[in-house]
């Protein structure tokens, strides 16, 4: 049975700092959410929630085996 990306149901908002840069924040159900930033532009925040989507996409539907990081890897 193929399993389910952990992303998949992960909902984006692009969030605005201070300083003029934007963050991703990524919630995934039953999660807590987590922030990808320093983004240059709202545009870049955006594209970088597509690629990601598409990323995704891709691996839940190549059936690919999922599993969670435990860090950088070296």
């Amino acid at each position: 049975m193929p399993k389910t990306h952990p992303h998949a149901e992960a909902t984006y908002r692009v969030i605005p700092f201070d300083n003029g840069a934007f963050g991703v924040e990524v919630t995934i159900p039953d999660s807590h959410p987590t922030r990808v930033s320093m983004f240059k532009t709202e545009a870049d925040a955006e594209a970088w929630i597509a690629e990601h989507r598409r990323r995704v996409q891709c691996q839940t539907q190549s059936g690919r085996q999922f599993r969670r990081s435990s860090g950088p890897r070296r």
